[in-house]
């Protein structure tokens, strides 16, 4: 199999898994905590801003090849199987038409932003003072 189809496969299933990860963390069964990392991930995966910048030599693909990835393990481990099972399933039946919205994904990442803006705000006023 060509380096290209393995890559595009690939590309697939961790769309795939974004898009379990976003219904789990819509489910009220899930922990707060795994709640916290899925949220992490889904922005990292979704937010035009790098962690490492992708102009970096190789260090700047390390957030999305390995960041990510071990984002979605970790939830995986923190998330009842049974969450996930259902969560897969209804991902697999989604036609083209029913699947979850990028707007629910945009938002998530701008709201990740704009608390990070904040946060870093107000640590810099604190040292202000």
């Amino acid at each position: 199999m060509a380096l290209i189809d393995r890559l595009k496969q690939t590309a697939q299933r961790l769309k795939t898994e974004i898009a379990v990860l976003g219904l789990v963390y819509r489910d009220p069964r899930t922990p707060w905590y795994a709640k916290a990392v899925i949220f992490l991930v889904i922005a990292q995966s979704l937010s035009p801003i790098d962690l490492i910048p992708d102009f970096i030599p190789v260090l700047g693909y390390l957030d999305d090849l390995i960041l990510i990835p071990l984002g979605i393990a970790l939830a995986i481990r923190l998330v009842p199987k049974d969450i996930f099972l259902d969560a897969r399933e209804k991902v697999a039946s989604q036609t083209a038409s029913e699947e979850i919205s990028g707007w629910w994904y945009a938002g998530l990442v701008i709201i990740f932003w704009i608390m990070l803006i904040i946060g870093l705000a107000c640590l810099i006023r604190g040292e202000n003072h």
